[in-house]
């Protein structure tokens, strides 16, 4: 009877694990295709299809760290149960769900974050004051960082004296050159869980001495290498065709940001289970990640498509440069979280990206009003769902026992 009543729990889990991946997959990941879209280089249902392949892609080959996070370190002296992960993540699923009915952006990673901080209390845990203040001080300068990123991206973008054939292809080099230096758990490194495509090819051909910031020679010229083979490609494209060239560097960067958010947003669905699937039952990793992976691809297929056809319409009245400029940021943030394992909300990444390219113009395009509900709906949303977390495993645990 005992051992039924935890197959019931642990398969509760899964589902409820499930269900957040579907809403992350249905919601968090179609900014980075909007601009394509807007600018008519996609249609809707191709990017809904692509969207799930790459998210899931990046949630399998960038989840661990930030499921990490949110499974271990938010809480100190206790372990998750699985009682305690269902009870986060229907905490968190519940206020994103609020957030759609009310259509205001509920940052996942504050509900997700905040529902596991308050299980792990209620739990009898002790905050994890480091883990709080490392997570505070990066989400405060996320519109710092992303906001700054895009006002000089846009800037570039907006000057005479850069022509479109050296600016555009600039910014391709630089993100080619950063996709090089992208951890993925499918490229072996012998000091590290997770390799890169610069490394893993300098090794090749030797790999010599290390250099500043651990990197060596033959992986600073594979950098090189790749941002110069970026800014060719997108040069070529430019040349021929000013707008179609910088349609296809749109979809290529959405691409390269929705398998971002895949790498940034499954930790918020797996991370709850993380004690379960690896301690209790024995899994790798790549088994919840699988998971949730799963989900987000279902989401993304199933219910990315109205989303996306509302978002492209924003974004179409952006424009592509400025929308470039939103989604360069947007992409290097994102990949800093993940090499991090900070969870964050790419919407918020997003949007402050919004609103620096559009300062580059004279005007953010979004109502300071608005701005400041976002802001104290997010902050609302970290402190609420910490209460409703701890009160909702407290009642769990009073009614089923655990």
């Amino acid at each position: 009877m005992v051992a039924l009543s935890s197959a019931i729990l642990v398969g509760t889990a899964v589902v409820t694990c499930l269900f957040m991946a579907w809403v992350l997959g249905a919601n968090s990941n179609s900014p980075p295709f909007a601009p394509a879209i807007g600018a008519n280089a996609i249609s809707t249902m191709q990017a809904a299809f692509v969207i799930g392949l790459l998210a899931a892609a990046g949630a399998l080959m960038q989840g661990g760290s930030i499921s990490e996070t949110v499974g271990a370190d938010l809480i100190d002296g206790v372990t998750i149960t699985s009682l305690a992960a269902t009870a986060g993540l229907l905490t968190a699923a519940t206020f994103m769900a609020i957030g759609i009915y009310t259509r205001y952006p509920i940052p996942a990673a504050f509900a997700t974050t905040g529902a596991m901080v308050g299980v792990g209390l209620s739990l009898g845990g002790d905050p994890a004051m480091d883990t709080y203040r490392r997570l505070g001080t990066f989400w405060a300068l996320v519109p710092i960082m992303s906001g700054g990123l895009a006002y000089v991206t846009a800037t570039v973008l907006r000057r005479d004296d850069v022509p479109e054939t050296v600016g555009v292809p600039l910014l391709a080099g630089l993100v080619g050159a950063i996709v090089a230096n992208v951890r993925l758990g499918i490229i072996p490194d012998p000091a590290a869980d997770q390799g890169t495509l610069a490394g893993f090819v300098a090794r090749q051909f030797g790999g010599g001495p290390a250099l500043v910031g651990g990197f060596d020679l033959e992986t600073a010229l594979v950098t090189v290498a790749a941002g110069a083979a970026a800014f060719h490609w997108v040069r070529q494209r430019v040349r021929a065709s000013v707008e179609d060239g910088i349609r296809s560097f749109l979809l290529v960067l959405g691409g390269i940001v929705a398998f971002s958010s895949g790498g940034s947003q499954v930790g918020l669905a797996t991370g709850p289970l993380e004690n379960l699937f690896r301690v209790e039952l024995g899994l790798p990793g790549s088994v919840l990640l699988g998971i949730g992976a799963t989900g987000i691809l279902a989401g993304a297929w199933m219910a990315a498509p109205r989303l996306l056809q509302a978002t492209s319409r924003e974004y179409a009245q952006l424009g592509v440069r400025r929308s470039i400029a939103a989604l360069v940021p947007g992409f290097v943030v994102a990949q800093l979280a993940i090499a991090l394992g900070i969870p964050v909300s790419l919407n918020n990444i997003i949007l402050s990206g919004v609103i620096g390219g559009g300062l580059a113009g004279g005007s953010a395009g979004v109502s300071r009003r608005k701005i400041g509900v976002t802001i104290t709906f997010w902050l609302l949303t970290l402190g609420s769902s910490i209460v409703v977390g701890f009160g909702l495993y407290r009642l769990l645990a009073a009614v089923i026992g655990g």
